[in-house]
């Protein structure tokens, strides 16, 4: 749906309405509050396109895993900051 579709169908009628709801505080006592567990599962990093130059027999390891050689890429790169940063921790 576009943004014209969904203002086309808004009566003036319905916009009175939801004027009026805006003044009103919205209860959300029955929403449960979200765990740091739950919200790093519903956490999605920024990904930013990049070119690297790697070997060939790399990406032939890589891709021999099946589909997703990128996103294991990701993890093992990902794998290794956590691990450096614990040892700088260490230190």
């Amino acid at each position: 749906m576009t943004l014209s579709e969904a203002k086309s169908m808004l009566t003036q009628q319905r916009i009175e309405q939801l004027k009026t709801l805006a003044e009103q505080p919205i209860d959300t006592s029955d929403i449960p509050e979200l765990t740091q567990e739950e919200f790093f599962k519903m956490y999605r990093p920024i990904k930013k396109p990049l070119s690297i130059r790697l070997d060939s027999d790399i990406i032939v390891w890589l891709k021999s895993y099946g589909k997703g050689y990128q996103s294991r890429i990701n993890t093992i790169l990902r794998n290794a900051m956590a691990a450096e940063k614990q040892a700088a921790q260490r230190r």
